[in-house]
């Protein structure tokens, strides 16, 4: 095994074990991983927030029994796939072995360990993007058409994955238009490969369109709620962070796409990150979602700067070079990571309130990060869920009804008596089994007016109790409560049915 296999095994094996131990037993999993992984006991070519490749690997990690370990592998395992695209990626570009330690170190402490952390789309997304670009520096070096091919089959599964990818063709080909790369359109294996792409993803646009393209009515209910909280002030500040100790490397990329020669032929690439971030800027673009655009600038930068350093520097600006993302990497893991539990991380609400972490979706301050709330309170209250059905008379013939997808996934995911919690929320609209009976209700309500639920539901019941609420007051659940209705008087069964299609028909 050569010493350039070795190092990159190593950086592999150190993000893996990085990413096992950035999270505190202190936190649950957190509110969007509980959807995907329900996703994986409905497979279907497409969902009402998300395209279908989450369910897949949800499907895989139930095979492996569902556990946290193998919730986590997976974002580990797209994180491990970005650094070997880079490496791959400063090989293409001839880089020297410094040049490839560089790129992974640079890559490994940046707020991809962050992105890895989560069971998410967003892993496998930034993963989409490096290969995608890493694709393209092929073609250019070679201009051989199986890397058109390589392009379309990266893209189906990055768009199968998160739409977010649409953003990357719309930044890059403005960008290929301005080079001597456009002579690309006159070629017929790029239309064969768009052919390819258009294929693979043809079974979720078919889904789409047999659905009423939810996705977009999500863009616009996510424009109205949350989108339209994004400042471009607050975008380009993070832009900064995200890399912060890569930063140096990314620039020396961005200049030596203009300005150094053996990158002649890859000035597409500074043209791309410019469009690309316009494009976000002006669909007012979440901030995160931009991250995937900078893995392979650390490439051209990694390779840059190692070409560039004199004989007698080396021994100076090697290892500072190295140095610089590891040291700066050491305020982020006190920060920006679970690590803590959320006692100790109140202690830090002022740098959080300076950094603009306290601002949630709603444009509002609150207590913790919102990422943070997101991960506290579900076992509690599954665990209390769990035990409130145990009392109840008829138990089995029980429906579970939550206000938001989070409540429904988290039941499902702690319960012990392997109960099946569903929501008017995303995709739990279409996962209800009304096959059953039922006599009773728990409904989980994240209002704090208890008299509203009761005013609305009691009627349709003999009785009825305010069986149990999430008392961690840190968790964005807090005061979420658990009624408990029994003895129906009419039948539940058709009164769900008429509330699904009226929600349905809302959307």
């Amino acid at each position: 095994m050569t010493k350039k296999t070795l190092l990159l095994l190593g950086f592999i094996l150190l993000k893996f074990f990085l990413q096992y131990i950035l999270i505190s037993a202190d936190y649950d999993l957190q509110r969007d991983e509980y959807l995907h992984l329900d996703q994986g006991q409905h497979l279907a070519w497409g969902y009402q927030s998300v395209p279908p490749f989450s369910s897949w690997v949800s499907y895989i990690i139930r095979l492996f029994g569902n556990g946290v370990f193998w919730v986590k592998f997976f974002p580990a395992l797209f994180g491990a796939l970005t650094i070997l695209v880079v490496w791959k990626g400063i090989e293409k570009l001839n880089g020297n072995l410094y040049a490839l330690v560089l790129g992974a170190t640079c890559v490994l402490f940046s707020a991809i360990l962050r992105i890895n952390t989560l069971y998410q789309p967003n892993s496998f997304d930034v993963l989409s993007w490096t290969a995608f670009y890493y694709t393209v520096i092929n073609y250019f070096k070679t201009e051989e058409p199986k890397w058109l091919y390589a392009a379309a089959v990266v893209f189906a599964f990055g768009f199968l994955n998160k739409y977010n990818i649409v953003f990357l063709i719309m930044g890059f080909l403005p960008a290929i238009l301005l080079t001597e790369h456009r002579k690309v359109f006159a070629k017929k294996e790029l239309y064969f490969a768009l052919l390819l792409a258009l294929l693979l993803i043809l079974p979720n646009i078919i889904w789409q369109y047999k659905n009423n393209f939810p996705v977009i009515h999500h863009m616009k209910e996510l424009a109205v709620t949350q989108l339209v909280n994004v400042r471009t002030s607050d975008f380009l500040k993070a832009q900064l962070f995200f890399f912060i100790g890569a930063l140096f490397v990314i620039l020396a990329g961005f200049y030596a796409l203009i300005f150094y020669s053996p990158f002649k032929k890859y000035k597409t690439f500074f043209y791309n990150l410019v469009f690309t971030l316009l494009v976000f800027i002006y669909f007012k673009g979440k901030d995160y979602y931009a991250i995937g655009l900078y893995p392979i600038y650390i490439s051209f930068g990694a390779v840059f700067i190692a070409d560039k350093i004199k004989e007698g520097w080396k021994r100076y600006l090697q290892p500072l070079f190295i140095a610089i993302p590891i040291l700066l990497f050491i305020p982020i893991y006190n920060l920006f990571f679970p690590n803590k539990s959320p006692e100790e991380m109140m202690k830090l609400s002022s740098t959080y309130k300076s950094l603009g972490m306290l601002r949630w979706e709603d444009g509002k301050d609150h207590t913790l990060p919102q990422d943070f709330a997101d991960m506290l309170g579900w076992r509690e209250l599954a665990r209390k869920v769990d035990s409130i059905y145990l009392l109840l008379p008829n138990k089995e013939k029980t429906l579970i009804i939550c206000d938001n997808y989070g409540q429904a996934g988290a039941i499902n995911y702690y319960t012990k008596q392997h109960l099946k919690a569903v929501s008017f929320n995303a995709d739990y609209i279409d996962w209800f089994n009304l096959s059953i009976k039922y006599e009773n209700l728990l409904r989980i309500k994240d209002l704090k007016n208890t008299d509203d639920e009761v005013k609305k539901t009691l009627p349709y019941f003999g009785t009825y109790l305010l069986a149990g609420r999430v008392t961690n007051k840190y968790a964005r659940e807090y005061g979420t409560s658990i009624f408990a209705f029994t003895a129906a008087n009419i039948d539940i069964n058709k009164r769900i049915e008429e509330e699904i299609k009226e929600t349905k028909r809302k959307q």
